[in-house]
């Protein structure tokens, strides 16, 4: 059943029609739940109040698989002007990228190129970028891309996918590489990936560990409360300086446990997507791990105590009725 819904989500995420329909009332049905604005400016509010409560964060402008050069320098553009931004105000933050949207899909020297402008901007603020990892279509050109990259600037990581049989095996050469674990959001053929999302949590739990016994630094991105629980007691266990690790989740879920970790003194960093193609995205974190519905619908609804909320459907009404109107939109367009 969980393979069916993660396959029925990443249909959704995949649907044009749906994703064009999202981008003209995403924000007036209750994407703001998830999605931080449509522009920089909008979000470094958001950001500011985060990093008063301890919580760093990353920035990710919303947009991939672009296949024409004029969109690719334009994602290139807004990149670098979110960097400026990020320095002008003093944000606690820094940047992730998909290399798709910066024309991975049409040149590899041309994306190559928008990416060094990109980390020449970010070498200069002292900020770090952030390289998303996206379909395994897209794999191993991304750790080749990354690979030259590092060899000019060290300001640039990548993220790795504990559903992957091969991320194992990927650890040794990116051991000195700071990377985001992640348990990954495609949908990949059961030659290359795990199926179970047992298999999945296992590796995710193995690859965490050994990684907080190594040198470089690691995001632990997760939702699930029962890994963080055990990776704290590891982490106890095997004095682990809370300065080589950080646990991350994303921007509207969560929420409690975002600022309980903070709180108990974890580095916590939200990944905070904006910009207005934000319904792909979405899909996949409910392909993903599709309890995130719950926890959109708990945080909409309910207070951190427990409260029915006054005006929930005002707070978020997204999780409520715009998720039912686009399914309902996708039985239409069969």
């Amino acid at each position: 059943m969980s393979n069916l819904t993660k396959n029925f989500f990443i249909g959704l995420s995949n649907n044009r029609i749906l994703n064009e329909n999202a981008k003209k009332w995403g924000f007036r049905l209750g994407a703001d739940k998830f999605v931080a604005g449509t522009n920089m400016e909008s979000v470094a509010d958001t950001v500011k109040e985060l990093n008063k409560q301890g919580i760093c964060c990353t920035l990710d402008h919303l947009g991939e698989f672009v296949t024409e050069k004029k969109e690719a320098l334009e994602a290139k553009d807004e990149c670098i002007h979110i960097l400026e931004k990020i320095h002008e105000d003093s944000l606690d933050c820094h940047l992730s990228v998909k290399l798709t949207q910066l024309g991975l899909d049409i040149d590899q020297s041309f994306c190559m190129e928008n990416m060094k402008e990109i980390l020449a901007v970010a070498d200069r603020y002292d900020l770090f970028i952030n390289i998303d990892m996206e379909d395994y279509s897209h794999y191993q050109q991304t750790l080749d891309v990354l690979k030259q990259l590092r060899e000019e600037y060290k300001n640039v990581g990548t993220v790795i996918q504990s559903y992957l049989f091969r991320t194992q095996e990927d650890l040794e050469e990116l051991k000195d590489v700071r990377l985001r674990l992640v348990k990954g959001a495609y949908k990949e053929s059961a030659d290359v990936a795990y199926q179970d999302k047992r298999d999945i949590d296992k590796n995710f739990l193995n690859i965490a560990k050994q990684r907080l016994l190594g040198d470089a630094f690691t995001s632990i991105a997760t939702h699930d409360h029962m890994i963080i629980s055990e990776l704290k007691d590891f982490i106890k266990e095997n004095n682990v300086s809370k300065d080589k690790f950080e646990f991350q989740m994303l921007y509207g879920f969560r929420n409690d446990m975002q600022f309980g970790l903070a709180e108990e003194g974890y580095n916590f960093c939200t990944y905070i997507p904006f910009g207005t193609d934000w319904f792909g995205y979405f899909m996949r974190r409910l392909a993903e791990r599709p309890q995130n519905m719950n926890l959109v619908l708990k945080d909409t609804f309910y207070t951190r105590d427990n409260k029915l909320k006054k005006e929930p459907l005002i707070a978020g009404g997204l999780a409520a009725g715009t998720l039912l109107l686009m399914l309902g939109r996708k039985k239409k367009v069969k």
